[in-house]
């Protein structure tokens, strides 16, 4: 069976390759979002704010007209009738403008969340390559894109005129209609020209993120060694990890090795466990110098027996300490009854030998 190559990208993306992403500003971008946002926006000012535009335009609009020959226009009285006008035009457009400029920056919230990168505005040589240019203009992503555009103009002129159709001999009747007739018509039917688009853009809203969302995960995929690489980054290399904790390992040893003649007895399980106690007088509780299984407690057996340290068999309290108490602890009070014995046993035992001594 072949091997996997370890740089083919083939592995779904890590947190950290994601959350670089998004610094580069490499996210999800789907502009039918934003399109469908907008001409929603549209809809709904024209809906909603429409009446109070026209009223106040046209109100501006006629009394400037009524008292047109009392406007004065010379010298500095132009300047302030211009911007007179572009006050009230801009009070009655700032609403509407304000819910469109809210609806294109809704059209990237829900897309991604705020994003701040300068990375993609960095002058780029190969943006400006004729042959890269080619590449691109020729892609499977430009003939998908070419596609959807012509499929969505399709759909949308035929959906437009069948909606228009019923009305086609009032629409062309509207050059001889008077003018409040027209504009009445003209909004309802723009509304319902732009609530059918919204509708239908609203799947090719829906199509396209799904779209562009795969394309943008395929691209943050990782290989096998892209991987690895962020591990011993984040983690460290495993190779200089296990060797570090061996030198940990081997210093503790020969520490616990130098601690045993310390010990005033050493609790063993003759098969693998050894826990090598101190005490002396005035000390709250014995401390735990050493301890190991198997061949480490073999050792601390040896050392004990060359300096002459009492060996004292005790399978289940040596367990017990060996799974309770570390290195340089004092042994925890449930012990103190059964260490305090054996440490008894161990001081008749020298007493016993060295009267003179006790």
């Amino acid at each position: 069976m072949a091997e996997q190559d370890d740089t083919e990208k083939t592995e779904d993306p890590t947190q950290k390759k994601l959350d670089e992403a998004l610094k580069r500003g490499d996210v999800v971008k789907s502009q039918e979002v934003n399109t469908w946002f907008v001409i929603g926006g549209a809809t709904l000012v024209l809906a909603t704010f429409s009446g109070g535009m026209s009223q106040n335009v046209s109100s501006t609009m006629r009394g400037l007209i009524a008292n047109s020959g009392q406007v004065l226009v010379d010298g500095p009285a132009l300047p302030h009738l211009m911007q007179k006008i572009g006050l009230e035009m801009v009070a009655a457009l700032a609403v509407p403008f304000l819910v469109l400029m809210l609806a294109a920056i809704a059209g990237n919230m829900v897309q991604h969340r705020m994003v701040w990168s300068f990375e993609q505005m960095t002058p780029d040589l190969s943006k400006i390559s004729p042959l890269a240019g080619l590449k691109r203009l020729f892609s499977m992503v430009a003939v998908a894109n070419f596609a959807k555009g012509l499929i969505k103009i399709l759909v949308v002129g035929a959906v437009l005129t069948l909606l228009m159709w019923p009305d086609r001999l009032r629409i062309m009747a509207l050059g001889r209609a008077d003018v409040g007739e027209i504009l009445p018509f003209a909004l309802k039917l723009a509304l319902k020209l732009m609530g059918a688009v919204v509708a239908m853009l609203a799947m090719v809203a829906a199509a396209d993120y799904l779209f562009q969302y795969r394309r943008w995960y395929e691209r943050q995929k990782m290989s096998l060694r892209e991987i690895k690489d962020e591990f011993k980054q984040s983690e460290g290399d495993p190779t200089i990890k296990g060797r570090m904790k061996q030198v940990r390992q081997t210093r503790m040893r020969k520490r616990m090795m130098a601690n045993v003649p310390k010990a005033a007895v050493v609790i063993t399980n003759p098969t693998h466990y050894s826990v090598a106690l101190q005490y002396e007088r005035g000390m709250e509780a014995p401390i735990c110098v050493a301890k190991g299984v198997d061949a480490l407690a073999m050792k601390i057996r040896e050392v004990a027996t060359e300096h002459s340290i009492p060996l004292v068999e005790n399978p289940p309290l040596a367990r017990a300490l060996h799974a309770t108490v570390e290195v340089d602890q004092a042994i925890p009070p449930e012990h103190y009854k059964a260490v305090a014995e054996v440490i008894g046993f161990v001081m008749r035992l020298r007493r016993a030998r060295f009267p003179k001594r006790a």
